[in-house]
């Protein structure tokens, strides 16, 4: 009896995987047609400005829960209001269904 050594099989190649993009996380993707809110950003933005220790701004984007509380606290006694101010500058403000409130330039 006599045991034979297994035979050599030589490697088969392996196809190469194709790398797959990276998902880029929702919060930093690039706005799109369909995630820009239908609420214009220079209303919200004058709203925000002129009306904004009131709470209006947030009213007009459908948030109304934060809208009284922003009304009863006269913009956050200040710190609300300069928060919001900067996140519609920025285009990071957000109306009631999440969807970014972004400046869209119309084009002649």
């Amino acid at each position: 009896m006599s045991q034979q050594a297994p035979a050599y099989q030589p490697a088969v190649p392996q196809p190469h995987a194709v790398p797959q993009p990276l998902a880029v996380p929702q919060p930093y993707a690039v706005p799109g047609a369909e995630q820009v809110s239908p609420k214009s950003w220079l209303a919200t933005l004058l709203l925000s400005i002129f009306l904004g220790e009131l709470g209006i701004d947030r009213f007009y984007l459908g948030k109304v829960g934060t809208g009284i509380l922003k009304l009863l606290t006269l913009g956050g006694f200040g710190i609300w209001w300069l928060i919001d101010v900067i996140l519609v500058i920025a285009g990071a403000m957000r109306d009631k269904r999440g969807l970014l409130v972004a400046y869209t330039p119309r084009l002649p």
